[in-house]
């Protein structure tokens, strides 16, 4: 029997097994190690496309459909529900095994294992405040693993899993602070960690706290793509009876990368239409059309995405739009990421203190402050997180290799290594 970590992200997913020498992610796009949880399907009923291949059909205009943070259907009622792909309709819980099976039979490939135990990476809280929401989207996730041939599957949280990652590194003990900000969650736990605590085979005293926030990446692309662009497409304009905006749930579906395609559904565009003829702007209102009629919602979406990574590094940012009309761009300012992601930020550092409160812990018993997940680098979430354990010891751990590395070491535990 042959086990593997798996980590399937809202953005991004990872798959590792280990032998003798340790924990190493299968490479499952090209040389990556990281594959975009991204599906393409065509009209013609072809096997879908994953991964960078999938956005690079979409991007490079191939008639089909786009599907991606699939991840935040979880939980949700959206999981059983059926969306048009091609000449019929899909349900995402489908859909998801999908890309799953995928990319198992791409691990299996890649390593000549015949992969049949899975530990399941899953964040503290699929839904905020909503304990049988949790309970479904963890059984929808073991469904769905059972289907596509997994015969022993178990769970781990994602900010535990990067805190074995963490602890191969650590000399001597501590307790630290794991923090995890991923696509569609915020995760965190506080973890006794140490050389002598490695070799426990029941690590469930060393979990002083776990909590989670369903905030992420992909919701600071929401208030970004809301305060940058979605008013050049009409936003906030008004409808010609006074007093009267345009409806602005086009914009929040488009806005936001699990509701995209509901603008894709039979009779939007006729409405669209008809908002067009009422509105001040018509010629806004004509660029969300255009958007729609080309499905490029999901190229908006990446295009904001790029932008708020590119803020990680530059002061500002250009955004080209002329796919939607000639000439059409923005400059995209930090500034106005930390205006309109502030809130965020601010949920995230409120719940660690939350964490902070149910170890019985006050900040300065936090020796370390491990950070992974690609929005710890966007500088107001990192200063968010650090302002809350001010004294720790700071470590930024593989961005988006951590948790699958954690999650391979607890497989590892748990159902033994390959030979080497």
């Amino acid at each position: 029997m042959a086990a593997c970590g798996l980590d399937f992200g809202t953005s991004n997913t990872t798959l590792g097994v280990s032998s003798a020498e340790g924990p190493e992610l299968v490479a499952l796009d090209g040389d990556s190690v990281t594959i975009p949880s991204a599906i393409f399907f065509t009209p013609d009923g072809l096997p879908p496309s994953v991964g960078r291949a999938a956005i690079r059909a979409y991007v490079d205009g191939t008639s089909g459909r786009l599907m991606r943070s699939l991840k935040s259907v979880l939980g949700s009622s959206l999981i059983n529900e059926a969306t048009q792909v091609g000449r019929g309709r899909v349900s995402f819980r489908s859909v998801i095994a999908q890309f799953v099976a995928i990319t198992r039979r791409r691990a299996e490939t890649a390593t000549g294992l015949s992969i049949d135990a899975v530990v399941h990476g899953r964040p503290v809280h699929f839904v905020d405040g909503d304990p049988e929401g949790d309970r479904k989207a963890e059984e929808a996730l073991q469904a769905i693993a059972q289907e596509v041939g997994f015969r022993h599957i178990s769970f781990q949280y994602e900010p535990i899993a990067a805190a074995l990652d963490y602890e191969r590194q650590v000399g001597d003990e501590e307790i630290a602070l794991i923090a995890d900000i991923g696509g569609g969650t915020s995760d965190f736990s506080i973890v006794r960690l140490g050389p002598a605590r490695r070799k426990k085979a029941d690590r469930l005293d060393d979990i002083l706290a776990n909590d989670g926030i369903r905030v992420g990446g992909t919701d600071f692309d929401h208030y970004l793509s809301i305060g940058t662009a979605m008013p050049l497409l009409g936003f906030g304009s008004g409808m010609k009876r006074e007093g009267l905006p345009v409806p602005s749930g086009y914009y929040h579906d488009l806005a936001t990368w699990s509701s995209i395609n509901r603008l894709y559904e039979r009779g939007v565009m006729q409405q669209l239409h008809e908002v067009r003829r009422e509105a001040q702007h018509p010629e806004l209102i004509e660029r969300l059309i255009h958007v729609v009629e080309e499905h490029g919602g999901h190229r908006l979406a990446i295009d904001i995405e790029a932008a708020k990574i590119a803020l990680a590094d530059e002061p500002k940012v250009e955004v080209l739009l002329h796919w939607i009309e000639r000439g059409l761009a923005m400059t995209v300012d930090r500034g106005v990421l930390v205006d309109r992601t502030r809130g965020l930020a601010d949920r995230i550092a409120a719940r660690i203190g939350d964490c902070l409160r149910d170890a019985g812990l006050t900040a300065d018993a936090i020796d370390a402050v491990f950070l992974t997940g690609g929005s710890t680098r966007l500088a107001h979430v990192h200063a968010a997180i650090l302002g809350t354990v001010p004294g720790a010891r700071v470590v930024d751990g593989d961005t988006f290799g951590s948790v699958g590395t954690g999650l391979t070491i607890e497989a590892a535990n748990r159902y033994g290594v390959v030979a080497a």
